[in-house]
This record gives C-alpha cells, sequence and structure tokens, in this order.
C-alpha cells in the first residue's frame, strides 16, 4: 500500500501555538481542567457525584478493599486524562504532572492481570465474566481509550511502561477475540479500540495489531449477529430490541461496508467511522473508503447542525433521520461533536479536500467547545441550539437539556474528551504530504514541519477567527517545497500576496497550492464579512427563521444583552450588522450588533390565550455573540436560529 497517497498530521510537538484563541483555551486546560479533572477522579469535588475512578484502581491492584464504583466504563474517565495530560506535555512541559502520571501509570500495572487482562469493574466484579458481554460493558471500549493514552504518553515523554501495560493487553484481547476456532467472533459495543489499535500499529509496525484492528471493522454486522448469539447465550440484557433501532444503535444491524447513513449512538457511530478511516488507510481499501464517504455525506449535508453538533435524539443519544434537526430537544452530546472533529482529521488523511477542514474547523470553533465553561470547570453534554431555563425545569422531556454547565457528571465522558481534543490542537493545524503543507487551520504559530525533502519552517500570525488575515513567513525552504492553504467554504472572496505581489490562484478540491521559496512572505486576507444562513426546507424546525455567523463562527442571542422571551425577536436577513471587539467580554470576543424587531403584546389582554389581532413589533438594538460562549453570564435564554422578518 503506497502511503505517499495520503497525508499525515504535524505532530503535536512541531506546532507552537501561541498569542491565539486556540492558546487560550489550550492554557485554560493545562491551569484548570487538568487539575479539576484530576481532582474529580479522586472524588476530591464538593456537591458531585464521585468519580470513584482511581478508588477502582487501588482496589483492583489490592491497596484498598473495596467494591467497584460508578459505571462499568469508569477507567476511560481516567485513560482520557492520561491522554489529555501526556498531549500537554508536548507543549508544555510539567515536571509535577509527569511524576504524578508516571506514578498513576504504576498504579494501573499493578491493576494488570498475570495474562495481561484490565478492566477494574471485571478484576473487582469476576474474571469468570470477562467477554461474556461485549455488547453493553464496554471492556474493548475501555482498552481503546488506554491504549490511546499510552500511545499519547510514548509520543510524548518516549516512557514505554503504559505502552507495554496496553500491548500486553492487546495481545490478550487478541487471544480471545478473531476469526480462528475457539475465539469469540465479535467486535466492541462501544467503539474506540479500532482507532486505537492504528495508532499503536503506527508505532510498532506490529501486522497483528493493524489485523485485529482490520477484523474489528469486518466483523462487524456479519451474519450471523455476534451480539444477538452473545446476548442470548449469556442472558445479557438487549436493551434497544423492541425499539426502532434495534442493532443500528451499535451500528451492528449489517457489514460496514453497506451501511451508507450515520445511524445509532452518536459518539460509537463517529468512533466507528473514525477507525473505518484509518484502516481503510492503513490497508488500502477503497470499498472501505466509499462507505467513509457515503456516510460523510450523509453526516455534513443531511444530519450535522450549524454548529457541527451530531446526534438529534436524546433516545439512545442518538443520529435520527435526515434532515430532522430540532433546536430545543437536540441532544448534540460533546463528545459526539469530538467524534466528528476525529472522522474529519482522518478523511483529510485520504484525501485533502477543503470540506473536511471546513467541518473540522466548524466543530472545533462551535459545537466542541461549548461543552466547557470559559474558567474550565463547568461542562455541557448536551449542546442545545435553544434554551428557555423555565421549559428545561417544567417540562420533562426538555429534562436532559440544561441551561447551565454542571460541575461534573456521574456519566463523565465528556470533559475529558474535551480536554484531550483541545490538548492535541497543535496536531490539527497542519497536514503534510511529500513536499507539501497543507495548512488546514489558521492559528498564529511556529512550525517546523518534516517534509520528503527537508523540513520547512512557517511562522503564522494572525487574528483569526476575529480577523481573516493570515501572514506567514517561510524559513528553511527547499527546492520543490509548497504550501497548500485551504480557502474555506464559508469564505466568498480572498486576496494572496507573495512578498508584496498579488497573486491570482484558484482552488483545487479547496486548497489553493504554492511552491515558496527562502524568506517569502505570503499573506493570506479571507473576506469575513457578517453572513445571514437559512437551513434547507427540509429542516423543519427552521423554516422561517435564520442565524448569524461570521467566519467560522456561529453567534446566537442571549438574554443578558437582549431580553427575555428571545423567541418573539424578528431580524431582518438585509439588517446592518456591526462587529465589534470586545475584549472583556466573555474572555474576548467579536459581538455582531443590529437593529432587530420584538413581537408585542399591545392589543392582547392577560388571559387571552388566542385571537385574530394582528401582530405589532417594535425596534430593538440586538447584541450577538459567539455560539460557543453562552452560559457564561448565569442562568439565561439562548437561540442560534432567529424569526426571520419579511416584507
Amino acid at each position: 500500500m503506497d502511503q505517499t497517497l495520503y497525508t499525515r498530521p504535524a505532530s503535536i510537538d512541531a506546532v507552537k501555538i501561541h498569542d491565539s484563541f486556540f492558546s487560550r483555551l489550550m492554557q485554560t486546560t493545562v491551569e484548570k481542567l487538568i487539575p479539576y479533572q484530576w481532582e474529580a477522579l479522586n472524588d476530591r469535588l464538593a456537591d458531585t457525584e464521585p468519580s470513584y475512578c482511581i478508588r477502582n484502581f487501588k482496589a483492583a491492584a489490592g491497596l484498598t478493599d473495596a467494591s467497584h464504583g460508578g459505571k462499568v466504563f469508569q477507567d476511560s474517565d481516567l485513560a482520557k486524562w492520561i491522554e489529555c495530560a501526556a498531549f500537554s506535555l508536548m507543549w508544555h512541559k510539567d515536571a509535577d504532572l509527569e511524576r504524578r502520571l508516571d506514578e498513576t501509570i504504576a498504579l494501573i500495572g499493578q491493576a494488570q492481570q498475570p495474562d495481561g487482562y484490565l478492566d477494574t469493574y471485571y478484576i473487582l466484579n469476576g474474571l469468570d465474566k470477562r467477554f461474556t458481554d461485549m455488547m453493553n460493558n464496554h471492556e474493548l471500549y475501555c482498552a481503546g481509550h488506554m491504549l490511546e493514552a499510552a500511545t499519547a504518553y510514548y509520543h510524548a515523554t518516549g516512557k514505554r511502561t503504559l505502552l507495554e501495560i496496553m500491548i500486553r493487553f492487546v495481545d490478550y484481547i487478541d487471544s480471545v477475540i478473531g476469526p480462528e476456532e475457539g475465539k469469540k467472533h465479535g467486535y466492541p459495543g462501544h467503539e474506540v479500540l479500532e482507532m486505537a489499535l492504528i495508532k499503536l500499529y503506527e508505532i510498532t509496525g506490529d501486522e497483528k495489531h493493524l489485523r485485529l484492528a482490520k477484523y474489528l471493522i469486518d466483523q462487524r454486522g456479519q451474519s450471523p449477529l455476534y451480539f444477538e448469539a452473545e446476548y442470548k447465550k449469556y442472558g445479557n440484557p438487549y436493551h434497544w430490541e423492541k425499539t426502532g433501532m434495534g442493532m443500528k444503535y451499535y451500528q451492528a444491524d449489517r457489514p460496514v461496508r453497506s451501511q451508507d447513513k450515520a445511524q445509532g449512538h452518536a459518539v460509537r457511530a463517529g468512533y466507528l467511522y473514525s477507525g473505518m478511516a484509518d484502516v481503510a488507510r492503513e490497508t488500502g481499501d477503497e470499498t472501505l473508503v466509499e462507505a467513509c464517504r457515503k456516510i460523510w455525506d450523509n453526516i455534513t449535508h443531511r444530519q450535522m447542525y450549524i454548529t457541527g453538533a451530531i446526534g438529534q435524539s436524546k433516545t439512545g443519544e442518538a443520529f435520527s433521520y435526515d434532515y430532522d434537526l430540532p433546536n430545543a430537544l437536540v441532544y448534540g452530546e460533546t463528545c459526539a461533536a469530538i467524534s466528528l472533529a476525529f472522522f474529519a482529521q482522518r478523511m483529510l488523511r485520504l484525501q485533502p479536500r477543503g470540506e473536511y477542514g471546513d467541518v473540522l474547523e466548524r466543530t472545533l470553533y462551535n459545537g466542541t467547545i461549548s461543552g466547557m465553561s470559559l474558567d474550565g470547570q463547568r461542562f455541557f453534554y448536551v449542546n442545545p441550539l435553544e434554551v428557555d431555563p423555565q421549559r428545561c425545569e417544567q417540562n420533562e422531556q426538555f429534562r436532559h437539556v440544561k441551561p447551565q454547565r454542571q460541575k461534573w457528571f456521574s456519566c463523565a465522558c465528556c470533559p475529558p474528551n474535551l480536554g484531550r481534543l483541545i490538548t492535541s490542537l497543535p496536531g490539527y493545524v497542519y497536514h503534510t504530504r511529500g513536499n507539501t503543507a497543507f495548512a488546514v487551520l489558521y492559528t498564529t504559530n511556529d512550525a517546523q514541519l518534516a517534509l520528503s525533502g527537508g523540513t520547512l519552517t512557517i511562522k503564522t500570525e494572525t487574528r483569526y477567527p476575529w480577523d481573516g488575515v493570515v501572514t506567514m513567513h517561510i524559513e528553511n525552504a527547499f527546492d520543490g517545497a509548497q504550501i497548500a492553504l485551504r480557502i474555506p467554504g464559508w469564505c466568498k472572496g480572498y486576496a494572496l500576496r507573495v512578498n508584496g505581489v498579488a497573486k491570482l490562484l484558484q482552488p483545487m478540491d479547496g486548497f489553493i497550492y504554492l511552491g515558496v521559496a527562502q524568506e517569502d512572505e505570503i499573506v493570506l486576507t479571507l473576506d469575513m464579512p457578517v453572513q445571514v444562513v437559512r437551513a434547507n426546507p427540509m429542516v423543519q424546525d427552521d423554516i422561517g427563521k435564520i442565524a448569524v455567523t461570521r467566519g467560522p463562527v456561529v453567534y446566537c442571542l442571549e438574554q443578558p444583552d437582549n431580553g427575555k422571551q428571545l423567541q418573539r425577536v424578528f431580524l431582518r436577513a438585509d439588517a446592518h450588522f456591526e462587529t465589534q471587539w470586545e475584549p472583556q467580554l466573555l474572555g474576548g470576543v467579536c459581538t455582531i450588533r443590529c437593529m432587530g424587531d420584538r413581537l408585542c403584546f399591545d392589543d392582547w389582554a392577560p388571559d387571552e390565550l388566542y385571537g385574530t389581532g394582528a401582530p405589532q413589533y417594535r425596534l430593538q438594538p440586538l447584541t450577538l455573540i459567539p455560539y460557543y460562549a453562552w452560559a457564561n453570564r448565569g442562568l439565561s435564554e439562548m437561540t442560534v436560529w432567529i424569526h426571520e422578518r419579511l416584507g
């Protein structure tokens, strides 16, 4: 298989992000999120449900006499925290944090069983039951997350302790699961191990790790269905048997190559599709590539919110059907948007197309980071596009939607997942292939990119996403080196100057390609006006409504700026919009101001529920803020989609 066909993300330690939107997020994660989550893992947060995570590992290691606490997948919270912290060490050295990681890894090693098995739930509840409920009980999910943590820590420090622990566990899994007679012909109920095995394979080069990943992909949904045989044999619960999802919940109703729509639990789905893309790349399997493309098109053209959120339904935290995108009843789990970012990154590796970078950017600036407060210590599990706190409190069908971020969750998958995404952001800025460096995301950074012909140094300065001017200084250029600049899909006009001279270049698949020389200065100016966006008329909830964006950022109305009952606000598409940089507001944001209309009740008596009077409007000044920053100023209403005033 010819790996030169595919791109590779630049390593995290090769890109130094500073003085930018991303660097603020990264610094908050290091200073606030990582220590806060460590306290949570050790059950030291007041007024929250305990995690039990560290306690479980101590009990599994024989250091305490305690039963297993928390969810069956509780181990994964610690794994994601380790991965998040490991990524941070690549750009923020911290001897104390590294020492804490080493101590934690030693504890994990003490809990590992002599045969390599490692899962505290089964170590504490009976090893005889292991791998008897792969559909529900997350052993392979926990293994996958801990394996990802191991590969991250190896890349960050060169230390192999956790890596060797997980190689032993993978060896054990490989001895239990596979196509051979006497093995279980199964696969994860919750995917992630597929991606993790490919990360391990990239380190070890051991074909066994690639074969196992491929088997888990290929075997999924094959007839007879393994999950059906498993739950019947062991008497396990089948929670989705009498629902419309059934095995679709697990993306296991049919083989993956025959799936052409996103279905089931949105996080599991996003992880599966990412794993499919990984295996397709490493094996050169075009049938798997084609399946990824079909599913990608379905998600991004029919089932994705404007913020990059996915997963419309509370039932099963799942995809529902094409164009069903409710704003107030949305699920939009933070982890699901993160899984879409993973999928986009892997589709970029298969083929450098601008549309993949566009979706990656959309999720990063909107649907993922909305899941964390600006201080890094409160979190959303569900990310709505419309909120009325009274409705969330008093209408049961809206109870899953929280109008304020929470300190922690009993199912705490989202906070550490967001942490590991943010600390790995340097690895999303550039991809490389041959002698080409693909600039996928724009942020101030210093990068040293390993290309076929040598190392290309790029120093970038920009105020993106608040400003569309991106200035790049090229150093250490060599003959044949080129840079590919992504022209975002939202951008309707741009200008390019090299050493002060205008260049007229047309994008190819969303990128403009430019040969570079020593000491070149490249200035890309992306037009960034305020844009009014409408949804496809098939999206019932957005008919008669408009949304406001600027560059990659989706905006919203929030109560502190615009008053209560935002459903009464109307906006004209041709309104005069003014942008204003407000450094003291919400950590520094660019706001959008305009005049709108508010529907009035002058002719309505308080006890008149229905009437025949004509609507009346009053002018109202409106202020829109970036969607990711809402719910940082107390309990309030919010809406992304605004009624359009016509006529």
